[in-house]
C-alpha cells in the first residue's frame, strides 16, 4: 500500500526488550497451562481471535478497535473476499460476542477507529484508506461529516497524495490528523470537519516526520502534548499541540503503530511483531507476544504461532484493564490479553 509496508516486508531488525512467557498454545487442551506474557503486575493471558466474524462474512485487514461507555466493542476491517456482509465495522459486546456490522463504506479502507464524547454523546472517527477520507459517525454509523484532502493547505498537488491513517483529539474540541500514507504530513481539523493547519511536515528532523501513522494526545505530565507513532522513521516523537519539537523516544521501538495511554502508561502495538507498555519517561516496561522476526503475513491461520503476535496494527486497554489486539494480517486476528495479575 505504501512504501513504509513494502519496505518492511522484504526486512527485519533485530530488536528485543523484555523476554515473553508462553506455556502452550491457544486451542490445546484446556488441562495444560494457558499461554501467559509479561511479568510482574503485567502478565496476561493470551486469546487469540477472541474476537471472531459472524457466519457468512471473513476478516480482510483487522485495523483498529475501540470502546464505548456501554462497553460495546468496535473493529474496523477492511473485509475478505467473498464476505458477505461487506461491512467494514463489526460491534460486540464486552464479552466478545458478536452484536451487528455496518459500513459498507469503508470496505477494502477501514483503518484507524477512534472514540471521542462530545457534550455527552459518543462519536466515532474512521480514517478510510481507500476512499482517503476522515469519517465522523454516530455509533450507529450515521455518518455526520466526511473530511477529505485538504488541498487549501497548499501541500498537495492532487487529492490522491493525501492518505490519512489516524486521529487524535485535542483538549479544545480540535482533531490531529496523520496523513501516514499520503505525504506525512500532520494536520489540524476543526470539530466540525474543517481543515484548519498544519502541524508537522515531512522528513526526519526534528519536528519531522515519515508516515505519522498514529498518535494520541498524552496529558500524563499535565501539560498536553501530542504523540506521534513516527513509524517510517522508527521512533516515537513527541510535539507540543502548535507542532513544536519536544523529544523523540526509541528505547524498545521498532515500527510503532499507535498508542494509548492508561494509569500512566502508554500502550504501543509495533508492527515488527510486539505490543509494549512503556512507563511516563517512555521507557519500556514489558514486551508481550513478541514474535519477531515473522514473515506470517500471508500464511494460513493454521501456520500463526499461538501467543506470538505477527503484525500488531492497533491494541486498546479495555474498561476491565485488559488489552486488546488487532493485527495487520489479511485473513484478521483480534487477541484478548486476558489480565492475570
Amino acid at each position: 500500500m505504501n512504501i513504509d509496508r513494502r519496505s518492511f516486508l522484504r526486512a527485519s531488525a533485530a530488536a528485543a526488550i523484555l523476554p515473553v512467557v508462553a506455556s502452550r498454545a491457544w486451542g490445546q487442551s484446556p488441562s495444560t497451562p494457558p499461554i501467559i506474557c509479561g511479568s510482574g503486575s503485567n502478565r496476561f493471558e493470551c486469546v487469540n481471535d477472541w474476537l471472531k466474524p459472524p457466519t457468512g462474512m471473513m476478516f480482510g485487514d483487522t485495523h483498529g478497535v475501540t470502546q464505548d461507555k456501554a462497553g460495546r466493542i468496535y473493529l474496523a476491517q477492511t473485509v475478505g473476499a467473498g464476505s458477505s456482509p461487506a461491512d467494514g465495522v463489526c460491534v460486540y459486546d464486552a464479552n466478545g460476542t458478536f452484536l451487528k456490522s455496518w459500513g459498507s463504506q469503508f470496505a477494502g479502507g477501514a483503518h484507524g477507529l477512534d472514540l471521542r464524547v462530545e457534550d455527552g454523546k459518543e462519536f466515532l472517527y474512521h480514517c478510510d484508506t481507500r476512499r482517503r477520507c476522515v469519517e465522523k459517525t454516530d455509533l450507529d454509523g450515521k455518518v455526520i461529516w466526511t473530511a477529505t484532502c485538504p488541498m487549501e493547505s497548499g501541500v498537495y498537488e492532487k487529492p490522491e497524495a493525501w492518505c490519512p491513517t489516524n486521529v487524535a483529539f485535542s483538549p479544545d474540541g480540535n482533531i490531529f490528523v496523520g496523513d501516514g500514507y499520503g505525504g506525512s504530513f500532520i494536520h489540524l481539523f476543526g470539530q466540525n470537519g474543517s481543515w484548519k493547519k498544519v502541524i508537522a511536515k515531512p522528513g526526519s528532523a526534528a519536528g519531522e516526520t515519515s508516515c505519522p501513522h498514529g498518535l494520541w494526545v498524552d496529558s500524563r505530565s499535565g501539560t498536553p502534548t501530542l504523540v506521534v507513532a513516527d513509524r517510517g522513521n522508527r521512533r516515537i516523537q513527541v510535539l507540543d499541540l502548535d507542532g513544536k519539537h519536544i523529544a523523540f523516544h526509541t528505547d524498545g521501538v521498532r515500527m510503532p503503530c499507535d498508542m494509548k495511554f492508561r494509569d500512566g502508561l502508554m500502550l504501543v502495538p509495533d508492527l515488527e511483531s510486539v505490543v509494549t507498555i512503556y512507563d511516563d519517561k517512555f521507557k519500556p516496561v514489558v514486551s508481550l507476544g513478541d514474535g519477531h522476526p515473522s514473515a506470517l503475513r500471508g500464511a494460513p491461520r493454521e501456520q500463526f504461532i499461538p501467543g506470538k503476535f505477527v503484525h500488531p496494527h492497533d491494541a486498546i486497554w479495555l474498561a476491565n484493564g485488559d488489552i486488546l489486539v488487532a493485527e495487520w494480517v489479511p485473513i484478521g486476528r483480534v487477541t484478548l490479553l486476558r489480565r492475570t495479575a
